[in-house]
């Protein structure tokens, strides 16, 4: 694992996640290896989100956001990455809604079905989020 100080924590008490080591491993390995501030964090998450989500997928919204319309318990379509300039403090994705497309903070949502690969990824940044780390 890498030796790397984590990020100091940004929203809610650590404590909202317990720590998982391996899960921990792969996001310091694959995702935020050799990024040293938030910019160089959030193009090493949105890469890995390009990479491993498989669209489309099936979600359900489990949080409400002030900046989403979004009710706990909608399912949505998710279709595609938000875009690269949105996703420089959050991991923004894209769904269908009232006859356009939108973006929607992906840790509002959960995945309901879809691939593996999509369920870690979408994991992995729920994790790094409960865990306090940010961008």
């Amino acid at each position: 694992m890498c030796d790397r100080v984590l990020p100091t924590a940004t929203i809610g008490p650590m404590a909202n996640r317990p720590l998982d080591k391996d899960r921990e491993e792969r996001i310091h390995n694959e995702i935020v290896v050799e990024a040293y501030g938030p910019e160089e964090q959030a193009m090493g998450w949105y890469v890995y989100m390009e990479n491993k989500l498989e669209f489309p997928f099936l979600t359900r919204c489990v949080a409400e956001r002030a900046i989403s319309p979004l009710r706990v318990d909608d399912q949505v379509e998710v279709i595609g990455m938000g875009p690269e300039d949105e996703c420089t403090r959050e991991m923004f994705v894209l769904t269908p809604w009232d006859r356009r497309t939108l973006a929607v903070p992906l840790i509002q949502l959960t995945v309901v079905r879809g691939e593996d690969a999509t369920h870690e990824a979408v994991e992995d940044w729920r994790y790094w989020v409960e865990r306090g780390y940010g961008l």
